[in-house]
Parts: structure tokens; C-alpha cells; sequence
């Protein structure tokens, strides 16, 4: 089949965009990273002094990193559109998110999608597979105190030991609030044939779209992190409030991921930009602390019917374009998530700024010495 010149001249376009996003992006690493570093080296005495405050500033280096790998995608024309509760009324207080995991652009999703979404991401903890430590972004996971699980039965009752130790070190005196798990335990496509079959063996629902959750870091998570008196309370009509300001987790929610035909967007496509400009659908529902059993059996299923409601999500996304209303709704509502593109520059600026700073002072030094 011949080419014609027109898909020739797209083609080359195409690649000529990857080339240069992929080294902006490179560059954006070389600067931002190590000068985060650099930024907690320097305030270390501040950790020794005033802990609240050196991982307030940590939280706020921390959410313009996030912030610069969501204007990768964010400029490449993949956006968000969000569905269900505004989870904006919650932000304030704890909250875990439970979220299905199709491909390594979720993460991406969620780092652009809470960007707008008060502290939330610089008071965030990630739980995510531990491949994530060996990666360019591994080193700002660990320091920001984030958990590498790793997957298997073999290390599993050692990965949910080292979890409840993380959280009882880091959750608390890092002053975090979120926490997001992945509680399908990896991507869809790796996962769905091994779901089905333990379904199938145990008389459960045949998933498609999900796969059947694991239970046990979300039970870690909840023992760990819910106070003794539970203060999770909806309020009148759609709008969600936390009452109480006392310390524990107060709210799970549920979110689910959907990408146009099904085809998610994996992090080669966020750096690259090949793909055509995308609307990823984020939805949202929120479940006060109180309604969610503590016993692992009656956890397990509560668990495992928050994935069939996904399942059933994802099937009416799928077959319309939109998520069905929510109870009580006529209409489903969806809200743009938008980002602004003149903080997002100012954002790029300090880091290459900051790059440019710490190459003369490292530069200095050097000559002072040799």
C-alpha cells in the first residue's frame, strides 16, 4: 500500500513532536528532580525544628512536580471530565481512594485531575507497584514517603506487615490525608483472565472491564488509619461535608477511570504526545468512613460490590459516552476539569530556574575548591 504524502508529512510531524516532547521532558527531569533534592538537603534543619513545616513545603515541591508531569498531558491535549460527587467538598479532611487500574497513565490521570483539588495532592500518600521505585520519579515517591508494594503471594503477608509499619511511621507525622490504592493489585489487561477464573471457580461475578478486588492493604489502610469514632457523615441533598474535624480517616472514594473505546492512555503516550488529543472520564462516589464494614467478610464483599457497580459503570460508559445520573438525578452533570496554562509555565519556570541556580552554585563551589 502506498503512502501518500500527506500521511508521510504526518507521520513525520508526529515524530518530530515526540522527539521534542521527549526532550523537554528529559529536560524537565534534569532540572526538577534534582532540585527538589537539593531543596529538602538544604532544610534539613528545618525538619529538626519545625517538622509540620519543613512537610508543608515539602507537600507544596511535591505538588508542582505532580503539576509538571500533568501539563505533559495537559498540553498534548488530553484532558479530564468528572463525573459523580465533587469531591472538592471533602479535600480538607481524610479520605482514601480506591481506584481501578487499567494502564500507567491512571497515575497520570489522578496527578492532573486533584491538581484543582485544595491540599489534596501535596497531603497525598500513593501505595503503587514498587517497578514505579526504579523509575525517574522513584526517588520523589521515597522521599515524599510514599509505599512500594509488590505483588505476588509469595511477598504478601510481608508487603501488608511493611504497609501497616509505613503508615504507623509516615501517615501521621507527614501530616498526610489521602491515601490512593489500586486494589485490583495491577493493570487490567494483566489481571482480567486470572479474575475471571477465581470468580468463576468461587461462583462470583464475571468482570470485564474490572477485575476483583484484593482486600488486604485496603484492610491494613482502614485499621490503621480510622479512628475509634467514625465521623464520616453525608449531608442534605448531593453535597458531601465532613462534620467532624477529628483525626481518622472519614471518607472512601470511589473512583473510576474511563477512556474513550476502552483504549487507556499509558505513560509513553502522556510524554509523547502521539496519540490524538484525548478526554479521559473520571467518576466519583463518596462513601462516609461509617458505612464500611470493618470485619474482613463483610469488608470483602462490600469490596467486591464497589467493582461490580465499577463493572456496571463501565458497561453504560462504554455503550453511551457518559456515566449514568447518580441516585436521586434526572441527568448525569459532568464537570471540565481544567488547569490553568499560565500557572502551569510558571511552574516550569521556577524549575528550570532552579536548575540554573543550583548548576552555579554547584559550579562555584567547585572552582573555589579546585
Amino acid at each position: 500500500m502506498a503512502v501518500t504524502l500527506e500521511q508521510a508529512q504526518r507521520v513525520g510531524y508526529t515524530l518530530l513532536k515526540g522527539l521534542l516532547r521527549f526532550g523537554f521532558m528529559v529536560a524537565n527531569n534534569l532540572v526538577a528532580i534534582p532540585s527538589y533534592i537539593l531543596y529538602l538537603i538544604i532544610l534539613q534543619p528545618l525538619r529538626l525544628l519545625d517538622s509540620k513545616r519543613f512537610w508543608y513545603i515539602e507537600g507544596v515541591l511535591f505538588k508542582w512536580l505532580l503539576a509538571m508531569v500533568a501539563s505533559w498531558g495537559w498540553w498534548a491535549g488530553y484532558t479530564v471530565v468528572e463525573w459523580g460527587d465533587d469531591v472538592k467538598v471533602v479535600s480538607e479532611d481524610e479520605a482514601m481512594m480506591l481506584v481501578n487500574h487499567q494502564a500507567t497513565g491512571d497515575v497520570c490521570t489522578l496527578m492532573m485531575c486533584l491538581q484543582d483539588k485544595g491540599t489534596v495532592v501535596r497531603q497525598m500518600m500513593w501505595l503503587m507497584d514498587h517497578i514505579f521505585k526504579y523509575t525517574n520519579f522513584g526517588i520523589v515517591s521515597l522521599l515524599h514517603g510514599d509505599f512500594f508494594i509488590r505483588q505476588g503471594k509469595a511477598h504478601r503477608d510481608q508487603q501488608l506487615v511493611l504497609l501497616k509499619d509505613h503508615l504507623d511511621k509516615h501517615y501521621r507525622s507527614r501530616d498526610r490525608k489521602w491515601i490512593v490504592l489500586f486494589p485490583e493489585g495491577g493493570f487490567l489487561r494483566k489481571r482480567r483472565e486470572t479474575s475471571q477464573a477465581f470468580a468463576k471457580k468461587n461462583d462470583l461475578p464475571f468482570l470485564t472491564h474490572v477485575t476483583l478486588p484484593r482486600l488486604g492493604a485496603t484492610q491494613v489502610i482502614l485499621k490503621s488509619l480510622v479512628a475509634q469514632q467514625e465521623n464520616g457523615t453525608p449531608a442534605g441533598g448531593d453535597a458531601m461535608v465532613a462534620e467532624s474535624k477529628s483525626k481518622g480517616l472519614q471518607w472512601v472514594i470511589d473512583t473510576t477511570i474511563a477512556y474513550p473505546n476502552a483504549e487507556p492512555i499509558d505513560i509513553q503516550t502522556w510524554i509523547l504526545g502521539y496519540r490524538r488529543p484525548t478526554v479521559t472520564h473520571v467518576h466519583y462516589r463518596i462513601f462516609p468512613i461509617k458505612d464500611v464494614p470493618a470485619e474482613p467478610e463483610a469488608l470483602t464483599d462490600w469490596l467486591y460490590q464497589r467493582f461490580i457497580e465499577k463493572e456496571d459503570l463501565l458497561s453504560h460508559f462504554y455503550k453511551t459516552g457518559a456515566f449514568p445520573p447518580l441516585q436521586g438525578q434526572a441527568k448525569a452533570i459532568s464537570r471540565e476539569m481544567t488547569l490553568s496554562n499560565l500557572w502551569l509555565i510558571v511552574i516550569q519556570s521556577l524549575a528550570f530556574l532552579s536548575g540554573v541556580m543550583w548548576y552555579c552554585i554547584f559550579q562555584y563551589f567547585y572552582h573555589c575548591l579546585f
